[in-house]
């Protein structure tokens, strides 16, 4: 049963991928086009948690500013750590829980450029503490077949909920690129 989890979630992720999200939302949209805005920034605007510097070094500034979990919520930031492929580590915005196992987020440059809301993320994890992940890969309109180390979540600074992420998401997009 326990190699068949990730199938089982990679399953029902795609399920939800194939419907409409929010208000008909294709799962794993991009929006506001084409847009030169990097992670930190996008989701420093969108979560309220102000930190600074790469990615992965967010897990380590917020300890003592910010709550931090090994279990999402929304609103929650995902910190992924430095790796071969992310040498600046990542950072992403929960805007959905979906299970203990899978959530949705909101992030920038994933896919160079873009932004994308209510992306699918699941924990491949052993022990189910989200240390590894496993993202949607929205070119291929499929979960991708990397897996990528994580340290955990960092709490909102303020409460939120999936309507208002997905309401604030372009604002969030004006002020990561300096416009206000």
């Amino acid at each position: 049963m326990r190699r068949l989890l990730p199938v089982l979630l990679l399953l029902v992720v795609s399920a939800c991928a194939s419907g409409g999200g929010a208000g008909g939302a294709r799962v794993g949209a991009y929006v506001g086009g084409t847009v030169p805005v990097e992670c930190a920034p996008l989701a420093r605007a969108q979560s309220g948690v102000y930190l600074r510097g790469d990615a992965a070094d967010w897990w380590w500034e917020a300890d003592g500013r910010y709550g931090r979990s090994y279990a999402p919520e929304v609103g929650s930031v995902l910190v992924l750590q430095r790796s071969g492929r992310l040498p600046y580590g990542h950072v992403a915005v929960v805007s959905r829980v979906l299970s203990r196992r899978q959530v949705l987020v909101t992030q920038a440059n994933w896919v160079h450029h873009r932004v994308t809301e209510d992306q699918p993320v699941i924990d491949v994890s052993p022990a189910g503490d989200w240390s590894m992940i496993r993202v949607w890969w929205p070119p291929a309109g499929q979960m991708g077949t990397g897996d990528y180390p994580a340290y955990g979540f960092i709490r909102a600074a303020r409460p939120s909920s999936h309507d208002s992420l997905m309401a604030a998401t372009p604002g969030a997009i004006r002020v990561a690129m300096g416009g206000g």
